[in-house]
């Protein structure tokens, strides 16, 4: 295995030479023209004074300039801390300052919208511009990200070895404030080994990203996969419903990932047969539960092939995928445990249930991240013997298939039973008038608690409260169906489109 990330470039682009790594927009970089900007860009770092263990901040849309810093970073032992640029000020603030960042490099739309936080951040001593420079009266220093790349090209002599930490991830924050989670050099390449194995990821695939560069599924499943393979990475600046069909016919893409939500609105372009999609090897789907409807029409429509996996950032990306090895693909299951990974299902005591049986996700193997930062409490309420507890349920059968079944905490206990909104999803899912379906407890003060079904409705089929009620009543015994059903336009989600009940919760409330 490389020692670092920038190891991993760097043996690549000695080997692949004018191959092309990135397309980007009209743009096509190859493995030794990425590494050479990589270097540069490492140098220009340097010499703002960022060295070893030392925190730089992303705040970026997806672009090639974003790819470029995260592995300068690597180049240097530095450590990347990737933000989503939808946050707003407040928010950028605390990350801010809870990773000491002492660099940030952010696209210049978004410079007016936080500045006025970036005076509260003591240790942030420059900030790197993506685009034009504004005029600003910060007391901090602003560099245009081209002074970078005026570096000279030479190699990088920075000691970097696995152990050393590549990022800090923050969690989505949907319970308090986001935690950092600690990613070694270790955790990423190990992680990629064991996903690209799953895959099959060959030289030959053209990997597809959509999703938003700050997350690790986009890192791990396009950006280090297609890299480590010797492949190529397609990277577009998001999800795009117009732009997505056509840029995968265009750049004969042979397998992207997403979150359900995607899959549910390819479902309804009303042009998806019109793309020669045939390149397409294998979707990949991960980060929250498929509704099984949701993935056999996609199916059907698209004749393309989906492997429906699970992992967290805590785990680096993905710990279980379904096999591609001969085994049965089980549609409705997040697969097996990936190569060089143990998973388990635990009960409240920490010991392993039976096959059938609902406990608590754990995951064992090198991919376990190193702890939270700077938070030894949250550390070890999550990492136990060096099993992660991921806070999700699950179930597994006896063929070695987990089956996911919710969150811990949004399990709903209604008159001592208990509930699993995936399990009534499932059921919405069924019904031809719902396009999207999130299933939540609400306070009862008979109850304890009441299922209560939010739904986006299609837009060309009739539907009520009514007819939902009793479709649920048909195929759910009678303690499981909703309570409280509510028609929205759309639902709150987070950047890589998982639904946020806790908002859906506070907005009816």
């Amino acid at each position: 295995m490389d020692a670092s990330l920038y190891a991993l470039l760097e043996r690549q682009a000695a080997a692949r030479g004018e191959q092309i790594y990135l397309y980007w927009r009209d743009e096509e970089v190859s493995y030794a023209e990425f590494a050479r900007r990589v270097r540069r860009a490492a140098h220009g770092l340097s010499e703002l004074g960022v060295s070893h263990s030392d925190k730089v901040a992303l705040l970026l849309g997806n672009c090639p300039e974003f790819l470029i810093v995260f592995f300068a970073c690597a180049a240097l032992g530095a450590v990347a801390v990737p933000i989503n640029p939808r946050l707003k000020a407040e928010e950028v603030q605390y990350i801010l300052q809870n990773s000491d960042s002492v660099l940030l490099v952010i696209a210049d739309a978004l410079l007016s919208v936080i500045a006025p936080a970036l005076d509260g951040c003591p240790v942030l001593r420059h900030i790197v511009i993506v685009g034009a420079v504004p005029e600003s009266s910060l007391s901090l220093p602003l560099h245009p990200f081209a002074s970078l790349s005026d570096a000279a090209d030479h190699p990088v002599s920075a000691t970097v070895g696995p152990d050393d930490i590549a990022s800090i991830i923050y969690t989505s924050g949907t319970t308090g404030r986001p935690k950092g989670v600690l990613l070694s050099h270790g955790n990423y390449l190990f992680d990629v080994w064991s996903y690209a194995t799953a895959c099959q990821i060959s030289d030959a695939d053209r990997l597809l990203c959509m999703l938003p560069l700050f997350h690790v599924n986009a890192q791990v499943a396009s950006v280090l996969s297609a890299l480590h393979q010797g492949g190529a990475l397609i990277l577009l600046e998001g999800f795009s419903p117009r732009e997505f069909l056509p840029a995968l016919a265009r750049y004969r893409a042979t397998s992207f990932s997403a979150v359900p939500t995607i899959y549910a609105i390819l479902n309804n372009l009303p042009d998806a047969g019109q793309y020669d999609l045939r390149s397409l090897r294998v979707c990949i789907c991960g980060a929250a539960p498929m509704p099984v409807e949701v993935f056999e029409r996609f199916e059907q429509t698209y004749r393309a092939f989906i492997l429906e996996g699970y992992g967290l950032s805590e785990g680096t990306c993905v710990s279980t995928l379904n096999p591609l090895d001969g085994r049965p693909r089980k549609i409705g299951s997040i697969g097996v445990a990936l190569p060089g990974q143990e998973v388990r299902i635990v009960d409240d005591q920490g010991q392993p249930v039976p096959p059938g049986v609902v406990g608590e996700i754990v995951i064992h193997g090198p991919n376990v991240m190193q702890g939270y930062y700077k938070n030894s409490e949250a550390t070890a309420a999550a990492i136990r013997d060096g099993w992660l507890y991921t806070g999700d349920l699950g179930s597994y059968d006896a063929d070695g298939y987990f089956y996911i079944v919710g969150r811990k905490k949004e399990m709903i206990i209604r008159g001592g039973e208990n509930i699993y909104p995936k399990e009534i999803e499932e059921v919405l899912y069924r019904h031809p008038a719902v396009a999207e379906a999130a299933v939540v407890g609400l306070p009862d003060p008979i109850w304890g608690e009441q299922v209560a079904a939010f739904i986006v409705p299609r837009p060309d089929v009739p539907v009520s409260v009514e007819a939902i009620i009793a479709h649920c009543q048909a195929l759910l015994a009678d303690f499981k169906c909703p309570q409280v059903v509510k028609f929205v336009e759309s639902f709150p989600k987070t950047a890589t489109g998982k639904i946020q009940k806790n908002r859906l919760v506070e907005q009816y409330v």
